[in-house]
Order: C-alpha cells, then sequence, then structure tokens
C-alpha cells in the first residue's frame, strides 16, 4: 500500500499517512535503515500489520524520479498524490 512520511519519530519509527486515509505508525526494518535514508514527504510502500491495524512495516521508498514516472503514469492515488 502506499503511504507518505508525514514524521520521523526516532528509533526506526515513522508516522506515515496510508492511502486509505489511516495513519499509522511505521517500522523501519534494520536493512533499510541502514541503506535508504528516509525523510518527511518520501512516498513509501508499507505493509499494515494484521494485529494491530495501527502500525505498519516499511518496506521500500521511492526516489523523486521514481516518483515522477509513477505520477507520470496515474499510479499513485489520487487522495496521496502530493507530488
Amino acid at each position: 500500500m502506499f503511504a507518505i512520511a508525514d514524521k520521523m519519530l526516532g528509533g526506526g519509527r515513522i508516522r506515515v499517512m496510508c492511502e486509505d486515509g489511516k495513519s499509522r505508525m511505521g517500522r523501519i526494518p534494520g536493512k533499510l535503515k541502514k541503506r535508504m535514508w528516509m525523510r518527511e514527504g518520501d512516498l513509501l510502500i508499507v505493509k499494515p500489520w494484521d494485529f494491530q491495524d495501527d502500525k505498519a512495516e516499511v518496506e521500500y521508498r521511492y526516489t523523486r524520479t521514481q516518483v515522477n514516472h509513477l505520477k507520470r503514469r496515474n499510479d499513485i492515488p489520487s487522495n496521496i498524490d502530493i507530488f
């Protein structure tokens, strides 16, 4: 599911606004924390947890070039299209 990074919380946590309109706390796994720097306003792919709906796992961060390509193809949902 697509999401926008709202606020960095520290400790590998990030507040995200998902495409379904819910605000969730995302957890950044160690392999992404060391390889990709995340900032507020980035487009992310998150996977909501099965047992807690208010939390999610961050799977991927799109670069600006990738976001522009997705926008041209109209793949980004309109409710989170801030780009």
